[in-house]
């Protein structure tokens, strides 16, 4: 594929992928936000309407129950002869306005002796049929079922009316509300896509919202299974329970027209990505053409370079990228054969230190040799003092270059450790004791803190050895007069700690990664080879060693070594 291909492709797919990713997030999150909180607002109207039904139908429960016990009542037994409770019923059908369609007190043959529509005394009244029973503190009541006719519907209470004397019921109190008490209740918050309806404890419906009308559906028809059902099409169903009734409420939501807003906002969605698609589109054409033609002239170059006679300058046509490589192109040339120099130069310089390494070798025998001649001179008793202080000279500067060829063939032939089970303890004493004579002529008091409770380890005694003489010879060295160097080991988990605390003028920061290189040194007269030494040696024997600062004001070298299998 081409490189205006891959360009046209990348910006399609880096354009267009987000952008859908987005749309589609964006969509499913809001449908499912707006969903929750249409179901969450469904269940509050059902929870809400069913209580209204409650209150509604206990008010006026507690209305009859509370009406049958005052004094008027009584009337009944005489047959009301002065009206008044029929003038009482009658006060109380105006005082409640249109709460009430009819109030009326029946007697023990169910005729209507007072009422407060006048044209119904004299009437009969059937016996109450068992369709729903209320228990409230004032007395029983029974609601009676509603009448098939929509024109005679309306919903009965009946109380019994208990004699005063104590000798029974004397009759019955009739409270008829009318039908639309409960269109009243569930239109208002029908429409929109919502529709209520209202179901009996025996799966029946009570009443629905004029929407359910309007498609046939009415009182006393059996309660779908599926609620779903009494929709027009997928809808979101919230129920709530009235307690009082056994009543229960369904809303009915249409999923249509509840998630319409998130259709409509994807609708909108597709449309700005087919818009995004074409701009996308002219603007990969026009870049990766813009890219692809010096990236090109670039590839063409990169192959005719190495070709006889190819002296040509990169290309600077294109973007300031395209150019920029180009240029770093030629840098890169130009550095690869300076390398070639390099390497050339560093692979004479190995060879001269093997060279190095060889020569150091065979001057320790000359230089071993001036050294004991110097000494042997010294002996002469008739040598004057400047004779005897040259030939101190000559046996100090020898010594000084012995030990410059000791440490450059440490450095340049280290053997491998000779692992071998061995107590760290015994070594730290034995280094004391080989350094005890210099610390004593520098007077500076070495310690050891013997903390380590598993000082075994598999280690090269000797190597180890050379470690502490390096280490605390390097203290004794830098430490003045009266001062103190303090050896410590401690355990940590999988390996032995060692460290060399000194009161010296200590060790900067930024020279503490550098110590441990070749030929970097602080110590008048160093050579920069010990500490060298040392890591090479600590490495060897899979540990490690670091420069940090003492805790008693100087510098603090610590290493570790691993603890053998038993050990941990």
């Amino acid at each position: 594929m081409s490189i205006r291909k891959l360009l046209l492709l990348a910006f399609i797919v880096v354009g267009m992928l987000p952008a859908a990713l987005v749309m589609w997030l964006a969509a499913s999150r809001s449908e499912a936000a707006l969903q929750q909180q249409i179901e969450d607002a469904a269940a509050r109207v059902a929870a809400a309407t069913a209580g209204d039904l409650d209150d509604l139908l206990r008010e006026r429960a507690q209305n009859a129950t509370t009406w049958t016990h005052v004094e008027v009542m009584q009337d009944l037994r005489l047959g009301d002869l002065d009206k008044r409770l029929s003038g009482f019923l009658a006060e109380m059908y105006r005082r409640y306005g249109s709460v009430y369609a009819g109030l009326h007190a029946v007697d023990r043959d169910g005729r209507v002796i007072a009422s407060s529509d006048p044209a119904a005394i004299g009437t009969r009244r059937p016996a109450m049929p068992a369709w729903l029973a209320l228990r409230l503190p004032g007395g029983p009541v029974a609601v009676a079922p509603p009448a098939a006719d929509p024109a005679q519907r309306r919903l009965s209470l009946a109380t019994p009316i208990d004699s005063a004397f104590g000798d029974g019921t004397i009759g019955t109190l009739w409270l008829d509300l009318p039908w639309s008490t409960f269109a009243e209740q569930l239109d208002p918050l029908a429409g929109n896509g919502r529709e209520i309806a209202v179901s009996t404890a025996d799966g029946r419906l009570l009443a629905v919202s004029a929407g359910l009308r309007a498609r046939g559906h009415d009182f006393g028809q059996p309660m779908p299974a599926d609620p779903a059902a009494l929709a027009e099409g997928p809808a979101i169903i919230a129920r709530a329970d009235a307690g009082f009734t056994g009543w229960t409420v369904w809303i009915i939501e249409s999923r249509a027209v509840a998630l319409a807003p998130v259709r409509q906002m994807l609708r909108r969605f597709a449309l700005l990505l087919v818009a995004t698609l074409l701009v996308i589109l002219v603007a990969s054409i026009a870049v990766s053409a813009r890219i692809a033609r010096p990236v090109q002239a670039l590839t063409r170059y990169t192959r005719n370079y190495l070709q006889p006679g190819s002296g040509a300058p990169p290309p600077e046509a294109g973007p300031a990228e395209v150019r920029a490589l180009g240029r770093s192109f030629g840098e890169l040339v130009g550095q690869l054969e300076e390398s070639q120099g390099a390497l050339i130069r560093a692979s004479r310089l190995a060879a001269l230190g093997e060279v190095t390494a060889l020569m150091a070798h065979e001057v320790r025998t000359p230089v071993g040799i001036l050294r004991s001649s110097a000494q042997m001179l010294g002996d002469e008793p008739q040598l004057g003092a400047d004779a005897r202080e040259l030939l101190a000279i000559i046996v100090s500067e020898t010594e000084r270059l012995n030990r410059l060829v000791a440490t450059m063939l440490d450095q340049t032939r280290m053997r491998a450790p000779l692992l071998a089970a061995c107590d760290f303890h015994a070594i730290v004493r034995h280094a004391i004791s080989l350094l005890a004579a210099q610390a004593r002529d520098r007077r500076v008091t070495v310690g050891f803190e013997a903390a380590a409770l598993r000082p075994q380890i598999d280690a090269d005694a000797e190597q180890l050895t050379q470690v502490l003489l390096n280490l605390v010879g390097n203290a004794l060295q830098i430490v003045p007069a009266g001062g103190r160097v303090r050896i410590g080991t401690a355990d940590e988990p999988g390996r032995l700690v060692c460290t060399i605390d000194d009161d010296g003028p200590g060790i900067a920061p930024e020279d503490r990664q550098r110590l441990f290189e070749p030929f970097v040194h602080k110590r008048e007269g160093g050579v920069g080879l010990g500490l060298a030494v040392v890591r090479q040696i600590v490495r060897a024997h899979h540990g490690d060693v670091v420069a940090e600062a003492a805790p008693l004001g100087g510098a603090r070298i610590r290493f570790w070594l691993p603890c053998p299998p038993t050990a941990r």
